[in-house]
């Protein structure tokens, strides 16, 4: 089965149509999420924080970027795989850029990669682009700028920020990116940015205008109970579905009534006998 191209999901916006996006760190999330019908995969250095227990996604390496992508792509067919690239793997300079997005290419299986920044990383998109690599962009509220931002704020809230986020998205799709994260602006924002741009805008924490949207799969299934996200909805609440059932579990070892007949391997007649003999 073919995977989306750049240029059907540039399509669903030419249509009219919403891109279904999600996040995925793993085969099994990846096979589930391809079932239901998402449109694009995005193996997100969310993986950070939500798989890896880090305080924020600084800490994500190249690598282990690299074996959540490949995990992804196994266990899916035909959602477009887009892999994050990660904190200080393209910002250190253009020739770091392109080796870090190729290894996307070569080693991660994706299709296409994301880049966090607007006006000043646009020379890279359009390097990378020149090159034969896709490139999604990432404007308003940058994770990976947390720290310069003051934590995960929303942007573009009076008219000298808007015009920069503005400004960002502009320069992003004239470098060439196949499509845009507007995250956590405001909707009117949000809405003026996709009027302005011919590719797919898609939104998270910017409102229903965008061309599509993207939510991070731990936040939607109710994964974490101590985080409630104000842009996320939660569509389920497996986190406590999981719990009672590893309680049951537990309970059912300590009672020693797991595994039952039905979980075991019966021996043959002829071991039966074999032991018997041993024990005298």
């Amino acid at each position: 089965m073919p995977r989306l191209t750049i240029r059907e999901l540039g399509a669903l916006k030419a249509r009219g149509e919403r891109l279904v996006a999600l996040t995925a760190y793993d085969a099994p999330a990846a096979r589930l999420a391809e079932q239901a019908g998402v449109d694009l995969l995005l193996v997100g250095d969310s993986v950070a924080m939500v798989v890896l227990g880090m305080a924020n996604t600084l800490e994500v390496t190249m690598d282990e970027m690299i074996h959540h992508c490949r995990a992804v792509v196994r266990g899916s067919e035909r959602a477009h795989v887009v892999l994050d690239m990660p904190f200080m793997s393209y910002q250190t300079g253009d020739d770091d850029a392109v080796r870090n997005a190729g290894r996307a290419i070569k080693e991660g299986g994706a299709q296409s990669i994301k880049l966090e920044g607007g006006a000043k990383i646009a020379p890279v998109v359009e390097r990378l682009v020149d090159i034969g690599i896709p490139v999604m962009g990432h404007v308003g509220l940058r994770p990976q700028a947390v720290h310069q931002v003051g934590g995960f704020r929303t942007q573009g809230t009076d008219a000298q920020s808007a015009d920069a986020v503005i400004a960002d998205a502009e320069a992003i799709a004239a470098a060439g990116a196949y499509a845009m994260v507007l995250e956590k602006i405001p909707a009117e924002l949000a809405e003026y940015i996709t009027g302005r741009v011919s590719i797919p805008t898609i939104g998270i924490g910017s409102g229903p205008h965008c061309d599509g949207q993207v939510l991070v799969l731990h936040d939607m299934l109710g994964l974490d109970s101590r985080f409630h996200p104000k842009h996320s909805k939660r569509y389920a609440a497996l986190d406590g579905v999981i719990t009672e059932a590893v309680r049951a579990y537990a309970s059912e070892v300590r009672a020693g009534t797991f595994p039952g007949a039905e979980q075991a391997v019966p021996a043959s007649e002829a071991l039966r006998d074999h032991l018997r003999a041993r024990a005298g």
